[in-house]
């Protein structure tokens, strides 16, 4: 496993969004902030005001029709649900084997193996997890390439998925699945324990607004310390936690209520969804 930080130059080679949800528009956005020509990127997606919506925000070019949008781009980036991949990939498959494109799917639990098939064979596959923190540009991807990938279309995946936070390679694919599980879902777990304390903090008595700033800059300030520090997490517990003190009374609490049992097992049946997708979209 490998990671990245680097800072990559934009790429004046053409990139296709298959699809123009959320995350789609959060790298199209970052991809610009990088100085990629808006002229360079289409996006083809079937909800007209969506597609209305990235041309005037972005001034990229946009298209219900996927065929037309791949034309001449070297990377395509699938950004549909994975229910419907195999349908989109099988239309696109007689363009993917004349094109010969780097494919980046985003898609939660469809391997690299069933992309391949469904692109009609022999197919360069990158897939792709990043996470909903990438609206903001601080989001972090896992990616996975095959065999079929040279370097230059992984560095180009690569630029891609950066523009939108940090980058780690993936050596196993059947770890992509675990990827999805702790960062891919891993923000609504942040978020759910922040509404959790949110709401404990009024039971306390505590207005609702002063409730969520102290919670807000509780968790913005937990997490700076946890990526500026370069201290392990247990370390800065241990730091926080004096003996007897408050902090120790609320961490015996959350330890006798089986915490980390709980998130190893919510961790593990976010992984096993990703695997029954695999399964139900064959």
């Amino acid at each position: 496993m490998t990671g990245s930080t680097t800072s990559l130059p934009p790429s004046p080679a053409g990139i296709a969004f298959i699809g123009g949800g959320n995350m789609a528009r959060s790298l199209i956005a970052g991809l610009i902030r990088r100085g990629v020509a808006p002229a360079s990127i289409r996006v083809a997606e079937p909800v007209e005001p969506l597609r209305t919506a990235l041309a005037r925000d972005f001034g990229v070019t946009c298209m219900a029709d996927a065929t037309s949008a791949v034309g001449g781009a070297t990377l395509w980036l699938m950004a549909v649900k994975p229910q419907v991949m195999r349908e989109v990939c099988t239309d696109l498959a007689d363009t993917a084997q004349q094109a010969a494109p780097v494919v980046v799917s985003i898609a939660a639990g469809i391997t690299s193996t069933q992309l391949d098939r469904w692109l009609g064979g022999n197919r360069a596959i990158v897939r792709a997890m990043p996470n909903t923190p990438a609206l903001l540009g601080a989001g972090v991807t896992g990616l996975f390439a095959t065999g079929q990938v040279t370097p230059g279309q992984r560095a180009q995946a690569e630029q891609v998925l950066a523009s939108a936070g940090r980058t780690v390679w993936i050596d196993d694919e059947a770890l992509m699945d675990a990827v999805t599980a702790v960062s891919g879902s891993g923000p609504a777990y942040v978020f759910l324990l922040a509404e959790a304390m949110e709401a404990a903090a009024r039971e306390q008595g505590l207005s609702a607004e002063v409730a969520r700033t102290l919670v807000l800059d509780t968790v913005l300030g937990a997490a700076r310390m946890l990526t500026e520090a370069d201290e392990a997490p247990a370390e800065l517990r241990r730091r926080v936690t004096s003996p007897g003190g408050t902090t120790q009374a609320a961490i015996e609490a959350f330890q006798s209520g089986g915490f980390e049992a709980l998130t190893a097992r919510a961790i593990a049946a976010a992984a096993r969804r990703g695997r029954e997708l695999s399964a139900a979209n064959d």
